[in-house]
């Protein structure tokens, strides 16, 4: 999915909790998610938790929107022309429903619920992607990552994933990307990643081993988690600093309880994120945004969809500064909600 705000400016948002510190030292932040209005011919309403002022990357993931459970009849569905993305991958992950994908890599492929679509941006790429007519409810997530300077130039690519459930007692996950519960994604990666859907039954408990050196990130879909002491509800993101080799997801609710855990490495590297590029620089930006104007070779072209590309919107007055998020002791735990 595009991010197709038309005037996508500095981050907006808020740790709702920060730092809150479990009996066994675990410490979580919660991310509150705000509310994103998409332009284009049928809008759509996202819930977005990264970026934001609190947290820019968790791992090498930048980027998270999660959307529905929709009522296409209602809304439209989704609709979304080709635009061009620079210097990251998408991860399509969806609960309900089925989108269309079209690239400049010549892919036409479908997005559908337990099923990995990933797109390697790179130097350029565009896509579009459409709710299918079959489609009677949409709900799933978006996600990026951000590439490392050493591949952010790197070609186009596409790669298509159907996890196999690891089923334990109150507890079924799905690894699309990484290495959790004896399950190894073959989807190869430019850092260390980890990506996982979990469903918790009604009030199970479910306690994982983990990489110390990653941090990671618990989206919760419905339901409400707890994360050592911290609650989550739906559409929060709770982070998770590094340190612990174990983590423990806690269905508080009576309903079976959805969640997207994400984990990475620390990525280290400022990037500059505006639109749909991710650069090092204000000029990095500038350029891709002018080379999309352009309809240069750098992002090609989709063919099969029935309409015309995004338009590239206004770029800010001010110069585009690297985003960095700040260490933990200069995060205020007077968060909004």
């Amino acid at each position: 999915m595009s991010n197709a705000e038309a005037g996508p400016v500095g981050v907006h948002g808020g740790s709702r909790v920060a730092g809150e510190l479990s009996a066994e030292g675990q410490r979580v932040d919660v991310l509150a998610p705000r509310d994103v209005p998409l332009g284009g011919p049928r809008a759509m309403t996202v819930r977005r938790t990264l970026p934001q002022r609190s947290r820019t990357l968790i791992g090498a993931w930048c980027f998270a929107d999660h959307y529905g459970p929709d009522d296409v009849g209602r809304t439209g569905g989704m609709d979304v022309a080709p635009h061009p993305h620079t210097g990251l991958q998408t991860v399509s992950w969806l609960f309900s429903g089925e989108i269309e994908h079209r690239d400049s890599l010549g892919s036409h492929a479908y997005v559908r619920p337990g099923e990995l679509n990933l797109m390697t941006g790179g130097h350029g790429i565009s896509h579009s992607e459409v709710s299918t007519p079959r489609t009677t409810t949409l709900h799933g997530v978006q996600l990026w990552v951000a590439l490392p300077e050493e591949h952010r130039h790197t070609g186009r690519d596409f790669q298509h994933h159907v996890p196999e459930p690891v089923r334990t007692e109150g507890a079924e996950i799905r690894v699309f990307l990484g290495a959790l519960a004896g399950s190894v994604s073959p989807v190869p990666t430019f850092t260390p990643l980890l990506g996982a859907e979990i469903t918790l039954a009604p009030r199970a408990s479910l306690t994982l081993a983990v990489d110390a050196d990653f941090e990671h990130g618990v989206l919760v879909d419905h339901g409400e988690v707890r994360v050592a002491d911290a609650l989550l509800r739906p559409a929060d993101l709770g982070y998770v600093h590094p340190g612990a080799d174990t983590l423990t997801l806690v269905n508080e609710s009576d309903e079976t309880a959805r969640t997207v855990l994400l984990g990475g490495t620390p990525f280290e590297e400022e990037i500059v994120m505006w639109w749909n590029f991710i650069g090092r620089s204000h000029e990095d930006i500038v350029r891709a945004r002018e080379e999309w104007e352009s309809a240069s070779e750098r992002f090609g072209a989709v063919e099969g969809y029935p309409g015309d590309r995004l338009p590239a919107p206004a770029l800010p007055h001010a110069a585009l500064a690297p985003r960095k998020t700040p260490p933990a002791s200069l995060i205020s735990s007077e968060g909004t909600r």
